[in-house]
């Protein structure tokens, strides 16, 4: 492949991870941010009886929006969001291809002598295997307590950080802490969140109960998402600034940083 060849298709293929990304990312932080307005609403309401809808204005219209708790119109009429995530996820792992696992930029002989085939069988090995451990820890006792979670979370991004820093070049070693992030927020949308969605909405349609922890641990995984959301995105510009991030002499503790502000940064969001 010439290298006109490959820029062109490194610039298409990065055009489009961030368009289907900034749709991904606006429609999860619109629905956890409408889902935090109604908790405050059902709150109010309890005291005083207020309303129970959300009143926005956008683009020369009035909205009113409510939270239903039955299913009102049959299932084909429910709009799903999940695309978004698989060609964001999907185009990002291209990039990965392109950038590192077919290029000289995923190994620094300076940093670890190692082939480049085994450095690509250790990326693809700490994606998935992020995700495995992240789902096994949302699933046990920890998983239940939120500050114990976050210490959880925090310790391994640390040591995955540091790790990542001894074995690959320091962009790459960046690049992939974002990869894993949105390895796992993929592997919530479409392995956790859809499936528990979908039996909601067969429930709904038949008129039965369904499990209410299920629409519960949906939330709990979105909740993660837009936890993840941010610090991605610092990740991925951080390459424009390599004296800053990856190049300076305390890389890993920069990145490590840059996930706990963009912790920060999301919690501020969601709650404005």
């Amino acid at each position: 492949m010439s290298s006109s060849i490959r820029e062109w298709l490194n610039l298409l293929v990065r055009w489009f991870h961030v368009f289907a990304a900034i749709m991904w990312v606006g429609q999860t932080y619109y629905f956890t941010w409408l889902d935090g307005q109604f908790g405050r609403l059902e709150k109010k309401a309890a005291s005083d009886g207020g309303s129970s809808s959300v009143w926005m204005v956008h683009s020369g219209g009035f909205y009113s929006v409510e939270k239903q708790k039955a299913l009102k119109v049959g299932p084909a009429q429910v709009h799903w969001f999940r695309w978004e995530a698989a060609m964001t996820w999907l185009s990002g792992m291209v990039l990965l291809f392109l950038v590192y696992y077919s290029s000289s930029g995923l190994i620094d002989p300076d940093v670890a002598n190692i082939s480049q085939g085994a450095g690509i069988a250790i990326g693809v090995a700490v994606l998935f295997g992020g995700w495995l451990v992240y789902d096994l820890a949302v699933r046990s006792p920890l998983g239940r307590s939120e500050v114990m979670f976050a210490l959880f979370s925090l310790l391994m991004i640390t040591a995955l950080g540091f790790g990542l820093m001894h074995v690959f070049s320091g962009r790459a070693a960046y690049i992939h802490l974002g990869a894993v992030f949105g390895t796992i927020m993929t592997g919530n949308v479409w392995s956790r969140i859809l499936p528990a969605q979908r039996k909601m909405v067969a429930a709904a349609a038949a008129g039965a109960k369904f499990d209410s922890s299920l629409s519960a641990h949906a939330k709990l995984r979105s909740k993660h998402n837009t936890f993840m959301a941010v610090p991605v995105v610092f990740i991925m510009i951080s390459n424009h600034f390599p004296v800053a991030t990856y190049g300076n002499r305390y890389a890993w503790e920069v990145l490590v940083a840059l996930v706990v502000i963009g912790w920060v940064a999301a919690k501020i969001i969601r709650e404005a």
